[in-house]
């Protein structure tokens, strides 16, 4: 059900934005942002407790983003691994959900941008679901691009933007 209302949404934001042009050039590729770059060996220090789990339990992954390419929706061979982990930390913790927050950089339409993020939000929670997380415990939102980590205008300020957030709740 979830899948089918998600496909609705990318589908009305793709039509709402067929006027909109999608050639422009693409810009030479970025190295991969540094911040939360996804490396398996990043983790959170334990808290107190996390959505009702005990502090004993394995730590949270810190690591959360997923990049793209410009343009692109397709989760990188680096987001995999981190999709791969959070996904393994949701089998070890039944009763956690998630949110999927894409985001876009600032170099197109904000319709546009809505819809390449949602996309990448689809991207991640597909990966999720074939990796044995029920769809119920996932949602998720496009900010586009209302909330870029960095503010700056420039390539690795973009490469940064152009993400899909796990938010654990």
């Amino acid at each position: 059900m979830k899948t089918s209302l998600a496909a609705l949404v990318i589908g009305g934001l793709v039509a709402g934005c067929a006027s909109q042009s999608t050639q422009e050039s693409s810009p030479a590729p970025a190295p991969a942002p540094t911040a939360m770059s996804g490396t398996p060996s990043a983790r959170a220090a334990p808290a107190a407790s996390v959505a009702g789990v005990p502090s004993a339990a394995k730590a949270m992954p810190q690591a959360r983003s997923i990049y793209y390419e410009y343009d692109r929706s397709e989760i990188r061979a680096d987001g995999v691994k981190v999709v791969d982990i959070n996904t393994q930390y949701l089998r070890e913790h039944p009763d956690l959900k998630v949110k999927v927050e894409g985001t876009a950089d600032e170099r197109r339409s904000r319709c546009y941008d809505r819809a390449v993020g949602q996309r990448r939000a689809h991207a991640l929670m597909s990966r999720t679901t074939t990796l044995g997380i029920p769809s119920h415990r996932s949602g998720s939102v496009s900010y586009d691009k209302e909330k870029p980590k960095p503010t700056t205008h420039d390539e690795s300020a973009w490469s940064e933007n152009r993400r899909s957030d796990i938010v654990y709740r």
